[in-house]
């Protein structure tokens, strides 16, 4: 199989059989964009354990600070798109925050929070509200999310739009990994991929 990229399309051609198969850009909303190359550092708190892009907390501690994530360089104003991809391995635990959007400055502190229970359901823990559906054990999930600062945060699951909220003026940043939620416990073993970023 060969694979051909133009126009912003990534084609799928079948050797011999003429077959295309067209695959929209990864990025979703509306371009131009500018990719990104932000800086991080890593947190490994408690129980949590960080190896490569493979997050885990290996404890069923329901109290405390277990963690281990990225945390991104913050940015303000303009609009900011996150890209990745997580799949967890294994989960004994329940209600653990995979990717997270923060405010940081003055009014420092977690703005979007995307969690996952046991039974795959993903949803946004300050609201409760259900963002998706299906993110089970050994499933690729891929997580959007668009703030446009002083406008709109959006989240995509997959491609689909499922969650839009308004976003304050001000600084953020973007986190991932796994986060015991203040109801959740591990243990959990989540594999992130594809992470990009670009604003514009």
């Amino acid at each position: 199989m060969h694979r051909l990229r133009g126009a912003g399309v990534l084609a799928a051609v079948v050797t011999g059989l003429a077959v295309f198969t067209p695959v929209a850009d990864a990025q979703v909303g509306t371009g131009p964009w500018i990719s990104d190359s932000p800086g991080y550092s890593e947190q490994e708190r408690g129980c949590g354990d960080i190896s490569g892009l493979t997050f885990k907390l290996t404890c069923s501690t329901g109290s405390g600070d277990q963690r281990a994530e990225r945390r991104y360089t913050t940015y303000t104003g303009g609009t900011h798109q996150f890209e990745g991809s997580f799949k967890i391995t294994s989960m004994s635990g329940s209600r653990i925050s995979l990717k997270q959007t923060f405010r940081d400055g003055s009014s420092a502190g977690p703005f979007f929070l995307l969690a996952v229970e046991k039974g795959g359901r993903l949803y946004a823990v300050h609201g409760g509200e259900t963002i998706a559906t299906g993110a089970t054990v050994g499933t690729s999930v891929r997580v959007n999310t668009i703030n446009q600062v002083g406008s709109t945060h959006k989240v995509y699951i997959n491609g689909s739009q499922k969650d839009s909220v308004s976003s304050p003026s001000g600084s953020y940043y973007d986190k991932f990994g796994s986060y015991r939620t203040a109801s959740g416990k591990g243990p959990i073993t989540v594999e992130w991929s594809g992470i990009k970023f670009w604003h514009k």
